[in-house]
């Protein structure tokens, strides 16, 4: 198999669908990483696989704030020591912080080796284990080194949801409602109709989702697919994350107060997950559509209404305006020296390469804390 190529499975036997996606991977060693958190809640389930039995497992601390180059090093320092080659393959076990430092990894290590992604997060199955970014935060900054690699294969096992918090559940449902808003009228409904009782743990049924995972992950395999490097169209995934990425990374500042003027409304845990960011960055951003692209309003309302409903809002006061704009210059799409983002026409009718003055971002931000 190629490296640049990635198949995606759906799986209902986990064991049986593994050993068809390493019968396809060229290893001499296998090699498994976890996080303090999969390891204790989802190596169990799969540590007594015959084809894991003779698997190296190594294991890194949970959190976004150990997505970074020295944790990077310490994978790559135990994969030397433990006899890794270039023909070697590693299995990443966890959620988006895993596949991502995880595949960054895999892609650097002696030129790049194979690797698997088994997502266990709904975020990590809807977004982060499949398109081929990989990378590491730097300086606090999401995601600033990282490469372009695509695993081999995605293996989406939905009793996994199991394990998780009823936030990390929403944090994953906020990246789906964002391929909704780039796909079409039909599926955005589908999403934002359901209220937060439909995503507890109660209701979590294996058949019902992996049929909503398929359709969410549809959409962003067909805007990869067209655009793998992102020239152009795959820009569009970026919808909400301008603002998302400075609000998550915002959050995790050393001395930044826990602050909110409106005491009354709920408040977001602190530091932000990723799609709790995303998920205010949606709000922002669609307003910036009304404004510049004419992004219809009735709409705009109904979608705000759905993120403030589930999702609360975040503690931010117009004091913290400048810091968050000053994240925003950080941002990858950026263009000589303009804050860049991607707008939206209408539900699937993307505008990406879209600027905006601060003024007009600091008037989308009221409008996240107050609208």
């Amino acid at each position: 198999m190629k490296m640049d190529e990635e198949r995606m499975m759906f799986s209902r036997n986990l064991q049986e669908d593994l050993v068809l996606a390493l019968a396809e991977c060229e290893r001499d060693r296998l090699f498994v990483l976890t996080d303090s958190n999969t390891v204790r809640l989802c190596w169990p389930l799969v540590s007594n696989f015959l084809c894991l039995r003779k698997a190296e497992l190594i294991t890194i601390p949970a959190g976004d704030d150990h997505k970074t180059i020295a944790t990077a090093t310490y994978v790559w320092q135990q994969l030397s020591q433990l006899g890794a080659t270039r023909h070697s393959c590693l299995i990443n076990l966890g959620g988006g912080m895993v596949t991502d430092l995880g595949g960054f990894v895999a892609s650097t290590f002696k030129r790049g080796i194979n690797y698997i992604n088994m997502p266990t997060t709904l975020l990590a199955m809807v977004d982060a284990s499949t398109g081929g970014k990989t990378g590491v935060n730097l300086d606090g900054l999401k995601n600033e080194v990282g490469t372009f690699s695509r695993p081999s294969f995605v293996v989406v096992h939905t009793p996994f949801l199991q394990t998780l918090s009823q936030e990390n559940l929403l944090s994953g449902y906020a990246e789906m409602l964002k391929h909704a808003l780039l796909s079409d009228n039909a599926l955005w409904a589908e999403i934002v109709e359901h209220s937060a009782l439909n995503i507890e743990h109660s209701t979590l049924n294996t058949e019902v989702w992996e049929k909503r995972l398929m359709r969410s992950v549809a959409v962003k395999q067909r805007i990869v697919a067209a655009d793998p490097k992102e020239q152009g169209l795959r820009k569009a995934l970026n919808l909400g994350h301008t603002v998302g990425h400075a609000l998550e990374t915002w959050s995790r500042m050393e001395g930044r107060e826990e602050r909110g003027e409106r005491k009354e409304i709920r408040q977001s845990p602190m530091p932000l997950l990723h799609g709790y960011a995303v998920a205010y960055g949606l709000v922002a951003e669609l307003f910036l559509s009304a404004v510049k692209c004419s992004f219809p309003t009735d709409k705009l309302r109904q979608t705000v209404s759905f993120i403030h409903e589930l999702y609360g809002r975040p503690a931010i006061t117009c004091d913290d305006y400048d810091a968050l704009i000053a994240l925003m210059r950080h941002d990858k799409k950026n263009q000589r020296g303009q804050i860049n983002f991607t707008l939206l026409a209408d539900i699937g009718d993307v505008r990406i390469d879209q600027t905006a003055t601060a003024e007009e971002i600091k008037e989308a931000l009221d409008f996240l804390r107050e609208g």
